[in-house]
Order: structure tokens, then C-alpha cells, then sequence
């Protein structure tokens, strides 16, 4: 059985607005002195779900919210202060992602614009995150590489990786940079599933021309989505929402090469490096 939190170690309403929605769920619960069982039964949820909502774990969405807007005649106001949260940049996102990165049993990421921060070597990582001008870049590296770290749990997560053939070919760093990074890249697709899409005529437009966005499951969480942005991300937990963004990723795979072909144009990419 879980260990029941402190009431400090519980979301507080003036965190952020996601945590001011986990505690006035849960005030409403309490409020009324029901079991997280009948919350449950209120918002379509186990009692599971409703623990990890509350304990901002998984983030309220907007079905769930209207029901019990609905059952308790609220006015709606969770339902209009999830919309506000949804909208709003929340630099909270990617600290909840990184927890839910350690805990995932499986990753799987497509990546438009760069390696994979999971697999980039320090030099690329660097390179990267001083090309944004922004302080701090030896913090900001150091915790980049500590995410790394998750391949040395017993057991360690399976991941599964696709990049566009943009992604090998961009100049980062140096010519020497690049080969030692798709010189790793390659080691880790030993490890790994790593598969490219290849910039042709025949793979046209394709999904992945969206952007980027990674998908995680969990013992303890289900699955999730994060996707991309400058400045932050958005994470994803509604179960429609998350189902598309999973349709989307099965439709990048029907466009990726193999893993044996996709070795070889990572070998490819990494020999023109060469001559530059």
C-alpha cells in the first residue's frame, strides 16, 4: 500500500494553478466526506486514479472535471480552471516529466529536430543548449545527462526511438561532435530500437512533420505524452489524448526505416561528416 503523504507533501493551491485544482478536488471530497472510492464513481475513475489526481501525480482533465462539475453543481469552475491551466505555460511540466521519466517501464520518443536528450554524448548536449542563450548552461548540461542515468535501474526502461533524417544531418558543434554523436548513436541502437525516417520524395509529409513528442507507460501511471516547445512543453494524460498522440507515433513507424537500414544511413550521415 502506498505511504499515506504529509499534508506539506500535497499539492498546495498556490503552487501553480494544476495543484490549486488537485486540492480543491480534493477539499470538494472532503468537503462532502466520501471515500476516494465514491469520488471515483463521480468522475469515472478507480480509486487509484483519484489518489494520483489528487496528489498531483496525473493532472485532472477536462471529461472528468465536467462530471463533477455536473454531479455537484459547482458552476462549472473546475471545468473552466483546467481550460485556463491547459492554456497557460507551465514551467512545472517538465519536473513532472522527469518523474515520470524515472518511473517509466517504456519510452518511446520521436525526435524531428535533434538526438534524443536520452542518447546525446556531452559535447552535442552542450553545443545544444548553448545555442539557446540562456544561464546556467553547466546546471542545465549536468541535469540533461543525469536523465541518462534511468539505463542503470534494475530494470531498466525499454525505449524505443525514431529520428527524421533531419535530425543525423544538422550541424551541431563540429564536424567531430557530430561523428562521436552518431558513432553513440549507433551503440545505442545495439541496446535499443532506433529507427530513422528518411528524407525522400516517397516519405512525403508525414506526421512527424508536427513536431516532436515522447509517449511513457508506467506500472504506477498508465501512459502519458509530452510534447515539444521552445521554453517548456505540455504533458498529456487524458487517455483520448494520449491515444492520438500514440496513433500518431504507430503512423511515424510506418514511414521509419527498419533498424538494419536505418544503421546504415546513420553510418551513411556519419561518413559524410568526414569531408566537412
Amino acid at each position: 500500500m502506498p505511504r499515506k503523504r504529509k499534508p506539506e507533501e500535497l499539492p498546495q493551491p498556490r503552487t501553480n494553478m494544476w495543484d490549486l485544482i488537485a486540492w480543491y478536488l480534493r477539499f470538494l471530497r472532503n468537503q462532502r466526506e466520501i471515500s476516494g472510492t465514491q469520488m471515483g464513481q463521480v468522475m469515472g475513475a478507480s480509486t487509484t486514479e483519484v489518489s494520483r489526481i489528487e496528489t498531483g501525480q496525473v493532472r485532472l482533465d477536462g471529461k472528468r472535471a465536467a462530471l463533477v462539475d455536473r454531479k455537484w453543481k459547482t458552476g462549472g469552475i473546475l471545468g473552466h480552471l483546467v481550460w485556463y491551466a491547459s492554456l497557460g505555460h507551465d514551467p512545472e511540466w517538465f519536473s513532472q516529466y522527469r518523474q515520470l521519466e524515472r518511473r517509466a517501464r517504456f519510452i518511446r520518443t520521436f525526435q524531428a529536430q535533434t538526438i534524443p536528450g536520452l542518447l546525446q554524448i556531452e559535447d552535442y548536449a552542450r553545443a545544444l543548449i548553448m545555442g539557446v542563450p540562456t544561464p546556467n548552461v553547466d546546471a542545465r548540461l549536468a541535469s540533461r545527462l543525469e536523465r541518462q542515468e534511468i539505463f542503470s535501474a534494475d530494470p531498466a526502461p525499454e525505449l524505443g526511438v525514431i529520428v527524421s533524417q533531419h535530425a543525423l544531418e544538422w550541424p551541431v558543434g563540429s564536424p567531430e561532435v557530430m561523428r562521436a554523436q552518431l558513432a553513440a548513436l549507433l551503440e545505442a541502437s545495439e541496446r535499443h530500437s532506433v529507427r530513422v525516417v528518411p528524407k525522400t520524395f516517397e516519405t512525403g509529409a508525414y506526421p512527424g512533420l508536427d513536431g516532436s513528442f515522447t509517449l511513457m507507460s508506467g506500472d504506477d501511471y498508465g501512459e502519458v505524452a509530452y510534447t515539444e516547445s521552445p521554453e517548456g512543453g505540455r504533458l498529456v494524460s487524458s487517455p483520448p489524448d494520449v491515444r492520438l498522440f500514440a496513433v500518431r507515433y504507430d503512423r511515424i513507424c510506418g514511414k521509419a526505416l527498419p533498424e538494419g537500414p536505418s544503421r546504415d544511413l546513420i553510418r551513411k550521415v556519419m561518413e559524410a561528416f568526414n569531408d566537412q
